[in-house]
């Protein structure tokens, strides 16, 4: 079969040798010089820093387990010859350990990439992204990453692929334990063997870093021993191997070096091999904590930096030039800044778990199944007041939307919660299924659009409205304040009951919202009634409509308008799918039929389409300007605020719509 000519876009292997070495032996005792391990851990915290200054989050945990193996798998694909990717394909799962790859690439010089180009991690002008992504990095980055679970499943594709071709190439995908919690790693699992028993596949290594962690804790205490599933691959027909020492590099090199040649020996019996890892290795602290440090855990400018470079190194003298680095950053702080804003801000997501707490403490069956990313959703708080009434399902989004129907259909209101753009691509099949079953449920969907900015394009869910308004009696709302959706979400749970009391089919409804703090409210004495809109500002001169964490930015430009002599109204819109008829005809008549819909969402099928058409068909004529995304994916940034102004959708582009 002959296919198209793609062109692999990935840089060639470096050629000289690494800046900060170590020396270990491979199989037959030969002395093999690769990148220290240590320095990976080093440049990852150094790099962080830079991040965290710009206002970003950043892994650790997780580079800092998988430093050794990285290493080791490197430096063996890089010396098999200068266009390695004809030997290899490397599909590396674990996204958020993408940035000790990167730490690793500069200390071998791959790509051109030096320490002074980890300084740019996950701003808006590198392409050192959070997660790896192959629309922006394709000299890095051959299958993008982030969502756990998905490389595993495409890396089959591409040693299928190369069967079909007839290439002489092996298949490496690296992945955690947590990410072989996911339905579609699990299927590949399933499947990878059976093609290759019948002949389908070229030689496939999957190695799978064991440290039972997860973002939110010990997957063992948490969800579940994942041991039975491990096991269970040999029976599937993989070749299943397992290193306990993880953390040394020449024994995993070695095991590596075995398990390539053992795949490449018999393409019909692909090898599992299993290392055993530490999250947050290297650093007593993290290796300790239950999330293995999942986390960046210094703080800007932190004082600990020299000290936690100095723990990584053990004993030994760490390097003066990471030492030098740190002192910089260190000696760069700015003077404290007195804040002159006194409006109170916070997260929307304590407002949620108060509405689940009140609701459960007068007698609703309120149950929390979550999947693992509780502590960024609200609900952790919840589930510390009842810690019976949840069920952590692991690293699991389909599962466990599909689980919250089981416990409608017995009776609880179930609340199920993850990022958006995991809830509505892994969620949105069991969602469907949740109202075919008459068994609905309460979505909590965070990270909304390009709230997610640091993590960048794979988790930066953009069709997050489009993807879930259409599902019968589904309700979609957007959240802009704490006191909105505590408001809100209690009156979701009371509808709720409400609904079974009458004999009914309840709604499922999806709630939206950003990862940022925002004003706890944007007017004093606000009336959040089920189903309406919120006139913010009254004016004449024409409306904004907006909802979620977009509302401020609007009523700055509104102010700004004024200064100006244009008087705007602000409307807030957080029913997507279900438009407030009423409020929308008469602000439209006091304001000139003029309207400008902002969202930080594709403006195909988004909120603006859907309150035109809504309109539209009630036969109204106005005037309408939509800005939002524009049919592109996004990327990484310090800040949403970054990605809204690059995008056109921020204060300034919507104050030039009524220039």
């Amino acid at each position: 079969m002959r296919p198209l000519n793609v062109k692999n876009k990935l840089a060639t292997a470096p050629t000289k040798q690494p800046i900060y070495a170590t020396t270990i032996k491979d199989q037959n005792g030969k002395e093999i010089t690769l990148a220290d391990p240590r320095a990976t851990r080093a440049l990852v915290a150094l790099m962080n820093q830079h991040a965290v200054i710009g206002g970003a989050a950043c892994h650790w945990g997780g580079p800092a387990a998988f430093a050794e193996m990285m290493s080791a798998l490197h430096s063996i694909m890089f010396s098999s010859g200068t266009n390695w990717f004809e030997n290899y394909n490397f599909v590396n799962d674990a996204g958020h350990a993408e940035n000790g790859i990167y730490a690793l690439r500069a200390n071998l010089g791959f790509d051109g990439l030096n320490f002074e180009s980890l300084r740019g991690f996950r701003s808006i002008n590198s392409k050192l992204t959070g997660h790896g992504e192959a629309h922006l990095n394709p000299e890095g980055v051959f299958i993008s990453n982030g969502p756990l679970g998905s490389g595993l499943p495409q890396a089959q594709g591409l040693a299928l692929a190369d069967k079909a071709i007839g290439n002489d190439r092996a298949t490496i995908c690296v992945i955690s334990d947590g990410g072989c919690m996911e339905g579609e790693a699990r299927e590949a699992m399933a499947a990878i063997p059976g093609l290759a028993q019948k002949g389908k596949m070229n030689p496939f290594l999957m190695i799978i870093s064991d440290n039972d962690t997860k973002l939110g804790g010990r997957i063992t205490e948490d969800s579940y021993d994942m041991k039975g599933s491990f096991l269970s691959l040999q029976e599937q027909g993989w070749d299943l191997v397992r290193v306990e020492e993880g953390h040394d590099l020449e024994r995993v090199y070695q095991a590596i070096e075995e398990n390539i040649a053992k795949a490449k020996s018999n393409d019909a019996k692909p090898v599992a091999l299993v290392i055993k890892t530490i999250k947050g290795y290297g650093v007593k602290s993290t290796q300790e904590a239950k999330s293995g440090g999942h986390g960046y855990p210094l703080g800007a400018y932190d004082e600990k930096l020299p000290a936690f470079l100095e723990e990584i190194y053990s004993g030994d003298k760490c390097p003066e030039e990471f030492m030098n680095w740190a002192n910089e950053i260190l000696s760069s702080k700015p003077e404290a800044k007195s804040s002159s804003n006194s409006t109170p801000v916070d997260k929307v997501q304590p407002g949620l778990a108060n509405a689940m707490i009140k609701a459960t403490k007068e007698g609703l069956p309120v149950f929390s199944v979550t999947a693992d990313l509780a502590g960024s959703t609200g609900v952790a708080a919840f589930q510390k007041e009842f810690p019976a009434n949840y069920v952590d399902v692991g690293i699991a989004e389909s599962n466990m939307v599909s689980t919250a129907v089981g416990m409608a259909k017995q009776g609880f209101i179930p609340v199920v919660d993850t990022f958006a753009q995991f809830g509505v691509t892994k969620g949105n099949l069991p969602l469907i299924m949740s109202q075919l079953s008459q068994g609905a449920v309460i979505c909590l969907f965070s990270h909304t659009g390009f709230q997610d900015a640091a993590d960048g394009a794979s988790h930066q869910a953009t069709t997050y409205f489009s993807a879930v308004a259409g599902i019968p009696n589904t309700s979609v709302v957007a959240l802009s304040s704490k006191d909105e959706a505590e408001s809100l979400m209690y009156q979701a749970i009371k509808n709720y009951e409400s609904a079974v009391e009458k004999g009914e089919t309840p709604e499922t409804t999806v709630f939206f919202f950003g990862r940022e703090k925002h004003p706890v409210s944007y007017t004093e004495g606000l009336d959040y009634t089920w189903g309406k809109a919120q006139v913010l500002r009254q004016g004449k001169d024409g409306i904004i409509v907006t909802h979620g964490p977009l509302v401020q930015g609007a009523l700055d430009a509104a102010e700004e308008l004024s200064a100006k002599g244009k008087d705007v109204t602000v409307i807030n819109n957080p029913f997507i799918n279900k438009i407030d008829l009423e409020t929308f005809k008469d602000q439209l008549a006091k304001n000139g039929n003029k309207m400008v819909t902002v969202e930080d969402h594709q403006l195909t099928a988004g909120a603006g389409a859907m309150l035109c058409h809504a309109l539209k068909q009630e036969g109204l004529e106005f005037e309408i300007k939509s800005l939002g995304n524009d049919g592109h994916f996004g990327q990484s940034s310090y800040t949403a605020k970054e990605l809204y102004a690059k995008f056109g959708f921020d204060k300034e582009a919507i104050i030039n719509q009524f220039s």
